[in-house]
């Protein structure tokens, strides 16, 4: 596959039968051949766009004394700010060409689960940065619970399978600052190549050049969405579940030509993550004699702490 297939979640959101199933059909031949789709219809307004970049721009151009006081000890980056350079992808030592910021779930009715996650951090300088941030996130989760609710049809499961795996999950919205190059950057990008830890990711900002994917022919595709698009692919949780026959797709972000060196990046992406205790043992009917079981049982949370310490976040 040379190009991100596009679908949108108005098929199947719509009360047509024929419609929501050409959805279904559309997002899983996708996932099963690149991992990555291109999609229109979903929750977030254009105003609200507009507004959090406008608010991410703001913090990012803040001095980094004041963005530092922001940087929590002890919590692996789970919410607050991560400074540039900190987080690297598996397996490399260079630390990537990013900072970036983490809001996390806003817990609802689940007292256990609100003393399990870290608090999000409040940006005292910028008045509208949380509430624009708490906005976003919510409707970038109802957007990926449509998505998964298509998922699970697609896998022959019933078609609520996920949600209560995924209310009030361990996700995170990411506003991430790739900052202009400086001087030629020693075997460092912006974002090495990596697969996504979680179920899914909805990605914000992938309108130009910079986000690459590798298809099954090991070639990089230029993934590039339309301005009322997000990019979702399918992260290592859900690939996990499905025993590969959902392909969580190896993706990096590519430094800019050296003309463009002086130019600033942002991109959003929301990790959707479940509960710690949903089990990520593979399917049944993801499983036979053609593709045996790939993966050993395994929790979220437990395949969670494991990945953060692989990326240096969280000390084994």
């Amino acid at each position: 596959m040379s190009a991100v297939p596009s679908v949108d979640l108005r098929d199947f959101t719509s009360e047509e039968p024929a419609r929501k199933q050409k959805f279904i059909r559309e997002i899983g031949k996708a996932f099963e051949e690149i991992g990555f789709v291109a999609l229109s219809g979903h929750f977030l307004s254009q105003e609200l766009v507009d507004t959090l970049y406008g608010e991410i721009k703001k913090f990012f151009e803040l001095d980094q004394e004041i963005k530092d006081r922001y940087e929590i000890p002890g919590i692996g980056g789970q919410r607050g700010y991560t400074s540039f350079g900190k987080e690297h992808a598996k397996g490399r030592k260079e630390g990537d060409l990013k900072e970036f910021w983490h809001f996390g779930q806003y817990v609802e009715d689940n007292p256990k689960l609100e003393a399990e996650y870290p608090a999000n951090v409040t940006v005292s300088e910028l008045s509208d940065f949380n509430s624009v941030g708490e906005e976003t996130y919510k409707m970038l989760e109802k957007t990926a619970k449509y998505v998964l609710r298509a998922l699970a049809l697609h896998l022959d499961l019933e078609e609520y399978y996920f949600d209560p795996y995924i209310k009030n999950g361990n996700s995170i919205l990411r506003p991430i600052h790739y900052p202009p190059i400086k001087e030629e950057p020693k075997n460092a990008v912006r974002a090495a190549a990596h697969g996504d830890i979680n179920l899914i990711t909805l990605l914000m900002g992938a309108h130009g050049k910079g986000l690459q994917v590798m298809n099954h022919e090991g070639e990089w595709v230029d993934a590039i969405a339309r301005p009322d698009q997000l990019m979702i692919n399918v992260g290592d949780m859900l690939s996990r579940l499905t025993n590969n026959k959902l392909k969580s797709t190896i993706h990096q972000v590519v430094n800019p030509p050296k003309e463009l060196w002086g130019t600033s990046r942002y991109s959003i992406p929301f990790f959707m993550h479940p509960i710690s205790e949903m089990p990520l043992n593979c399917l049944e009917d993801c499983i036979d004699d053609a593709n045996p079981k790939g993966f050993e049982d395994i929790t979220a949370g437990a395949f969670l702490n494991e990945r953060l310490i692989e990326l240096g976040l969280v000390k084994p």
